[in-house]
């Protein structure tokens, strides 16, 4: 609630003029009784001379009433508004700012539940909230102050059932707050589930597991419905239990006001007038109990966004960085490394020197680390320090953004956003022109497929790029990094899914590109590396072997072993 009261104190003139314009429409509200009062006293007294001008009065407070209303609206919701949209805004360009890790230990749909229903339940306890709380303390002061001017026994009466309303409302609170946290949670469940049978469903198919999924959904959803059920349940006490109390000094009031209208004690138009001013009080009391329970979700969904934010980022710019060194040349010494949670190292004593401008080529067997090598480079996940240079200069002492605008990476799982392929390959260059687009295209062996699409460059490729093949994606990758034109290229296994011919093809165009770039090469296949520079073979996180082509194959170690290999399997 603190971090609520935050939000909307920074929003405060904004929400200022809405509660001075609610006010507004609630005190005109509060006159009305008084009209009515007047009206029907000169009508039991014979005097009816007056009524249309009552009726006038009536009207002025209705359209005075309309216009301000607006105003409240405009200005308590708009601001409600404007805390969500700025709360989304941050809670996005947080979530980026997020390492790797965090998405392995947080699911998708998780997050996007917190960026849907947790928002939506913060805006309403910043507009429903306060509309309800700031008009059930006006209604409720001005009309008390109005029914103990016409009679303060009938005040002592109406006000019994209020202790117990008390009650009520503490205990029923905390258990509100409880129940919404446990349904936000059965959300996120919920929606990670669709997230990933959508997500998979080539493989649900491919492995007859639609059924398997059905359940897996029913019975999350089942949960989901339990979570939501059992906040209905305490609603369904709770709202009730406010709606009797505030129904039972109504009772009281018609019993004891209506014998002192026939004792002579009270007035008719008094009665009239202070059953008016109960029923303005009822809503409030009523209200208090949607305060309670709208100011708990919200206040148990901004528990959720705030543990979010007090995650910070594992892996961040120094409060100095130094400015970037003038050479390209990486260097790893004596480098071992671990993942966050795992006891075993993924990369052991690596001590390796990659000068400007030369080609590095990496293989080895699946899981002997060679990912892990090129991701440190750009610090997708840290290096421990003292360990990876970038021109003498320790990369955790540079810039975030600045060192990894130096890089371009093509993973082997390229991630294609659901647009065309012009939009995909000039990702990284929005103001790349045409020609520069078809070159990009040209040197990763894509241009010609392209023309062949009914609609070029404006194909739209689907979500993730579905509609390509994984040779394609991959491709369209190549593209989006050679167009950034970086100093330095990693093609992490980036040629996997394309056939021999193709890599050999996409090759020979990158020559000329790679002869002006510190480029790395991973990949299983040895015809991808073996124009290289310089080759490393790993093997469990260590350098095994070390040279280039045809020193490796002297060497008839594991590089040559795998070459032998790979050669008997393309026969």
């Amino acid at each position: 609630m603190r971090q609520i009261l935050r939000e909307l104190w920074k929003r405060r003139w904004r929400l200022l003029l809405g509660v001075l314009a609610l006010f507004l429409v609630d005190g005109l509200q509060l006159l009305a009784p008084l009209v009515v009062r007047d009206a029907v006293n000169d009508l039991v007294a014979g005097r009816g001379a007056r009524l249309p001008l009552y009726a006038l009065y009536l009207v002025a407070i209705a359209v005075t009433v309309f216009a301000f209303r607006f105003v409240w609206r405009y200005f308590i919701f708009g601001t409600s508004r404007l805390i969500e949209q700025d709360l989304r805004n941050r809670l996005y360009a947080h979530l980026l700012r997020l390492p790797q890790s965090y998405y392995i230990q947080h699911p998708t749909g998780e997050l996007m539940a917190h960026a849907t229903n947790d928002l939506e339940a913060i805006r309403f306890a910043c507009g429903q909230g306060v509309l309800m709380a700031a008009d059930a303390l006006f209604l409720v002061s001005f009309s008390l102050a109005a029914m103990v001017g016409i009679s303060p026994r009938l005040t002592l009466y109406a006000f019994i059932p209020f202790p117990f309303l008390a009650l009520v409302v503490l205990k029923f609170g905390r258990v509100v707050h409880r129940r919404f946290q446990r349904v936000q949670e059965a959300f996120s469940q919920l929606t990670e589930r669709v997230r990933e049978g959508l997500a998979g469903v080539r493989v649900l198919r491919a492995f007859a597991r639609e059924e398997g999924m059905e359940r897996a959904f029913h019975e999350t959803n089942l949960a989901n419905v339990h979570a939501n059920m059992a906040l209905v349940r305490i609603q369904g006490v709770f709202e009730p239990t406010v709606g009797f109390l505030a129904g039972l000094g109504t009772g009281l009031i018609l019993w004891f006001g209506g014998r002192g209208v026939l004792a002579g004690e009270l007035a008719l138009g008094d009665l009239v007038a202070f059953t008016s001013y109960l029923g303005m009080m009822v809503w409030p009391m009523m209200a208090l109990g949607n305060v309670v329970n709208v100011l708990q979700r919200g206040a148990a969904s901004m528990a959720r966004i705030q543990k979010i934010f007090a995650t910070e980022p594992a892996i961040q710019s120094p409060p100095k960085p130094k400015p970037l060194p003038a050479s390209k040349t990486i260097e790893f010494r004596n480098l071992t490394f671990a993942y966050p949670g795992v006891a075993k190292p993924a990369l052991r004593d690596i001590t390796l020197r990659i000068e400007e401008g030369m080609t590095l080529g990496v293989v080895g067997l699946t899981g002997s680390g060679k990912s892990t090598l090129v991701r440190l480079i750009p610090r997708i996940y840290d290096p421990p320090p003292g360990t990876l240079f970038l021109g003498e200069v320790d990369v955790r002492e540079l810039s975030l953004s600045e060192l990894r605008s130096l890089i371009g990476v093509v993973p082997q799982d390229v991630f294609l956003f659901s647009t065309t392929i012009r939009e995909n390959i000039a990702y990284g260059r929005p103001e790349a022109s045409e020609e520069e687009i078809w070159r990009a295209a040209e040197l990763a062996g894509l241009a010609e497929e392209i023309r062949s699409f009914p609609n070029g460059l404006d194909t739209v490729v689907g979500e993730r790029g579905l509609t390509l093949s994984g040779g394609q994606r991959q491709r369209v990758g190549i593209a989006r990094a050679l167009l950034l034109d970086p100093p330095i290229l990693i093609l992490d296994d980036a040629l996997s899914s394309v056939d021999a011919k193709v890599e050999e093809e996409i090759l020979g165009h990158l020559r000329g590109v790679l002869r002006r770039k510190t480029a790395i090469i991973v990949a299983h296949r040895i015809s991808a590396v073996r124009e290289a520079d310089w080759i490393v073979v790993l093997s469990e996180g260590r350098i095994v072997e070390q040279g280039d082509h045809q020193r490796l194959l002297r060497l008839g170690g594991l590089y040559a072993r795998l070459c032998e290999l790979q050669a008997v399997l393309a026969r």
